[in-house]
C-alpha cells in the first residue's frame, strides 16, 4: 500500500497494461520478506514463551529438571535454518528481484520525457545532475528559466549551467536530449593554489546540447540482464569484485600522490627547470642601457646563489608553477581516492547488511525468549508492544549505521553489525540469569 501510495502518480495516465503494475508490486514484496521474517519471529517468540511461562509450563519443566537453556535450543536451531534460509533469499533472489522491478519501474518513468519533473521542485532522478525548472509545458516538453546542476564524476567536472529555455527530446530507448537556448555555463575549475579562491570558467552560448544517457531510466519491457547494476541488486559475490577492484585504483591514486609529491621527485623536476633558465638582462628605466638589477636576499639558499633578480624571478616562477602542478595532482588524487573509498564502503554495507539482517532472526530468539518468560503474558498485544519498541530501535540503528557508515564516520562491519551484537549480549545475559538464577544487579551492587 505504501508503495502504490508513493508511486501511484507515476502509473496513471499512462496506458500501462495491469499485468506490468501487478509484476512491479509482486517483484517489490520481495524485500519486505527479508525485513518481515526478523520481525515475525520476534513477535512468535515473545508469544510462544509468555504463554509458555503464564500458563506455569516453564515452572513445570523446571521441576522436572528440565533447564531453560535446553527450552530455548530447539527454537534457537529454527532461527539458525532460517537465518541461512533467509541469507541466501537475500543474496541470490532478493537482487534479481530488485533489478527486475527497477527495470520494470524505469520503463514505466520513461514513458513520456519530462516525466518526474516539476516547476520549482529539484529533481535528481538522473545520475550526475540536479534539476531545477521554473515553468514547464507538458504539451510540449518545453522547459523555461532551466538551471542545471552538474556534479563531478563520469568525466565531468562540477558546473552550474542556466538557460532561459530548453526542451526535452527522446534519442531511442537509452537516451533523453535536452536542448538549452540562451544561456551560460559555469565551470568550476578548482582553487587556486597563490589567492585561495574558486576558479571559475564562464561560458555563454546561444544554444547547448546534452544527451543523458537513460539505460537505468518509455516504455518497452526491456530485459532486466541488460540495465547497469546497483549494490541493491548485485549479489554479495559480484559485489565484492566491484570493492576489489576500486581498493586496487585507490592503492594506484595513493601511490601517484606519494610519488606526485615527494620531496625527491620535486627537487629533481626544479632542478631540471633551472638549468634551462635563459640568462637574461633587464632595463632599470625606459631608455637606459641595458644592465642587471642585483640579485636581491632572500631566505631560500638557492635563490642566494643566482647572480641577478632576472634570474631569482624566472627560479620562483617555475618552483611556484610545479608546486602547483604538484598540488593539483594531489588534490585530483585525494578527491578521486574519497570518491572511490564512499563507494566501497557503500558496497560493503550492502553486503553485511545481506547476513546482519537475516542474523536478526537468532538475535531476537535470544532476545525474545527471556523477555516473553519474564513478561509471562502470550497475548498479541502485549507482543506487538514489546515488538514495536525493539524493532523501532533495531531499524533506526540499522539505518544510521548505513548512513554513518556510507559517510566515512565508522566502518561498514560496526555500522550493521553493532546493534546484533548488542542484543545478543543483553539475551544472553538474561538467558543465564534465568537458567541459573544468577542476579547481575545484585552482582553489580556487590563490586560497588
Amino acid at each position: 500500500m505504501q508503495f502504490l501510495i508513493l508511486n501511484i502518480d507515476k502509473l496513471i495516465g499512462k496506458d500501462i497494461p495491469i499485468g506490468v503494475i501487478i509484476e512491479l508490486i509482486l517483484t517489490n514484496l520481495a524485500y519486505m520478506v527479508v525485513l518481515a521474517a526478523p520481525m515475525a519471529v520476534l513477535v512468535a517468540t515473545l508469544m510462544a514463551f509468555g504463554k509458555f511461562s503464564e500458563l506455569n509450563e516453564l515452572t513445570a519443566l523446571r521441576a522436572s529438571g528440565v533447564n531453560t537453556i535446553k527450552i530455548i535450543q530447539p527454537v534457537l536451531v529454527a532461527a539458525l535454518l532460517l537465518c541461512v534460509g533467509l541469507a541466501w533469499f537475500s543474496n541470490s533472489v532478493l537482487p534479481e528481484a530488485n533489478n527486475k522491478a527497477r527495470s520494470l519501474f524505469i520503463d514505466i518513468r520513461i514513458k513520456k520525457p519530462g516525466f518526474e519533473l516539476q516547476p520549482n521542485i529539484f529533481y535528481d532522478g538522473i545520475e550526475g545532475y540536479t534539476f531545477l525548472v521554473k515553468e514547464i509545458s507538458k504539451e510540449t516538453d518545453s522547459l523555461y528559466n532551466v538551471t542545471l546542476f552538474q556534479e563531478p564524476r563520469n568525466n565531468k567536472t562540477r558546473a552550474l549551467i542556466r538557460s532561459d529555455k530548453g526542451f526535452l527530446m527522446s534519442e531511442g530507448d537509452q537516451g533523453l536530449t535536452l536542448m538549452l537556448y540562451d544561456g551560460e555555463i559555469f565551470h568550476y575549475q578548482g582553487r587556486n593554489a597563490r589567492t585561495g579562491d574558486d576558479n571559475i570558467e564562464k561560458t555563454v552560448f546561444d544554444q547547448y546540447r546534452i544527451t543523458f544517457d537513460l539505460s537505468d531510466l518509455e516504455f518497452s519491457k526491456t530485459d532486466p540482464s541488460q540495465r547497469t547494476r546497483s549494490d541493491r541488486t548485485m549479489s554479495a559475490q559480484a559485489m565484492a569484485v566491484v570493492v576489489d577492484t576500486l581498493e586496487k585504483e585507490i592503492r594506484t591514486f595513493h601511490e601517484e600522490a606519494a610519488t606526485s609529491t615527494s620531496f625527491k621527485n620535486l627537487t629533481t623536476a626544479l632542478t631540471e627547470d633551472f638549468r634551462t633558465v635563459p640568462k637574461r638582462v633587464t632595463r632599470i628605466f625606459p631608455g637606459d642601457t641595458l644592465a642587471e638589477k642585483p640579485a636581491f636576499q632572500s631566505p631560500y639558499f638557492s635563490l642566494n646563489q643566482l647572480p641577478n633578480q632576472a634570474r631569482q624571478k624566472d627560479v620562483l616562477e617555475i618552483a611556484q608553477n610545479r608546486l602547483e602542478e604538484h598540488q593539483s595532482t594531489f588534490t585530483r588524487a585525494t578527491s578521486n581516492i574519497l570518491w572511490r573509498t564512499r563507494r566501497v564502503n557503500k558496497f560493503m554495507v550492502e553486503i553485511f547488511k545481506k547476513v546482519s539482517i537475516p542474523f536478526a532472526c537468532v538475535v531476537f530468539i535470544l532476545l525474545g525468549a527471556p523477555i516473553g518468560i519474564m513478561t509471562k503474558r502470550g497475548n498479541f498485544g502485549y507482543a506487538a508492544i514489546i515488538s514495536t519498541v525493539i524493532l523501532t530501535i533495531y531499524w533506526l540503528s540499522i539505518i544510521q549505521g548505513e548512513k554513518l557508515a556510507d559517510r566515512l564516520f565508522i566502518t561498514p562491519f560496526w555500522g550493521m553489525w553493532t546493534f546484533d551484537i548488542v542484543f545478543s549480549i543483553i539475551g544472553i545475559l538474561m538467558i543465564i540469569h534465568l537458567s541459573t538464577e544468577i542476579s547481575f544487579t545484585r552482582f553489580l551492587k556487590g563490586s560497588e
